[in-house]
C-alpha cells in the first residue's frame, strides 16, 4: 500500500463492505486540485485467491490515478473484511452497483478525513465514471456498464484485462471499450477473447509474452490504459472553456 492508498468500509447490501481508494498524487499537495473522474476498480475471482490488493487491479487503479482519477477498488463478497459468500456474479453485480451510487454521492466522501477537505468532493455526482476489471472482475464489469446503461447513467469508459470471455457469460460492451489480454494468457486463452470480440468488432490489445497475471509486464497494462485517454475529452477543460 501507498502514501495515496487509504482502507475504508461502507455498509453494503449484505453487511460492511471492504474498499481501498487511491488518489492521485496532485491531492497529497494541492486539495483545491480538481481530479478528472471516478474509477471503479473489480478484482479477480474471489474463489482464486482474487483480492482488491491484486497486482493487476491495483496496477489499473495506478494508471487512472495518473489520469486524474480518483480510484476505488472494492473486496467482493466473502474476500477480506467484506461480508458475504460469493454469489456467481450476481450479488456481485448488485454490490458494485451499489459502490457506484455511494461514489457519486458527495456525503460519502465527507465522512472520511483522507477525502472530507478535497474540492472535488462536492461535485462527485457529475463526475464521469470509469469502470474497469480484471479476469472474473472483467465478468462483473461488462455487466454492471451495460446495467448503468440501461438505468440512463452510463459509464465514460470500460477497462478489461484478462477479459473472462469463455469462462463466464460477458455482455455486450460499448464499441470504445479498452481490451487487454497476454499473448501467453493460461487461464483465458487469447483465441477465446479474440472470438467473443470478432462479431462486436472490438480491438484488443495483446501483450507479447504476458501470461494471465502479466507477471513482469505489468507496465503494460499501465502504458495501454494511459496512453488510450490520449484526446479524450475532459471535463476539467471544456468546463473552463
Amino acid at each position: 500500500m501507498n502514501s495515496r492508498t487509504k482502507v475504508i468500509h461502507i455498509e453494503g447490501l449484505v453487511g460492511a463492505m471492504e474498499m481501498s481508494i487511491d488518489l492521485p498524487d496532485e491531492l497529497k499537495s494541492d486539495p483545491a486540485f480538481m481530479v478528472r473522474g471516478l474509477a471503479l476498480v473489480a478484482h479477480p475471482h474471489p474463489l482464486m485467491g482474487g483480492t482488491m490488493d491484486n497486482k493487476v487491479a491495483q496496477t489499473m487503479a495506478r494508471a487512472f490515478n495518473q489520469l486524474g482519477y480518483v480510484s476505488v477498488r472494492p473486496n467482493f463478497r466473502g474476500v477480506g473484511g467484506t461480508a458475504g459468500v460469493h454469489d456467481d456474479g450476481v450479488g456481485e453485480l448488485e454490490d458494485l452497483l451499489h459502490v457506484t451510487d455511494w461514489m457519486r454521492t458527495p456525503s460519502s466522501w465527507s465522512q472520511f478525513d483522507v477525502t472530507a477537505n478535497q474540492a472535488w468532493v462536492a461535485s462527485s455526482n457529475i463526475l464521469p465514471l470509469v469502470v474497469s476489471g480484471f479476469s472474473f472482475g472483467s465478468f462483473v464489469g461488462s455487466h454492471l456498464v451495460q446495467r448503468l446503461a440501461d438505468l440512463g447513467r452510463p459509464a465514460e469508459r470500460l477497462v478489461m484485462v484478462g477479459s473472462a470471455a469463455g469462462k463466464w457469460t460477458l455482455a455486450a460492451v460499448p464499441a470504445d471499450t479498452i481490451l487487454i489480454h497476454g499473448e501467453l494468457d493460461e487461464t483465458i486463452p487469447l483465441i477465446d477473447v479474440l472470438d467473443w470480440a470478432r462479431p462486436q468488432e472490438l480491438t484488443v490489445q495483446v501483450v507479447p509474452g504476458a501470461d494471465h497475471f502479466f507477471h513482469r509486464r505489468l507496465h503494460c497494462i499501465r502504458n495501454i490504459i494511459t496512453g488510450a485517454w490520449l484526446g479524450m475529452p475532459d471535463h476539467r477543460t471544456s468546463s473552463e472553456n
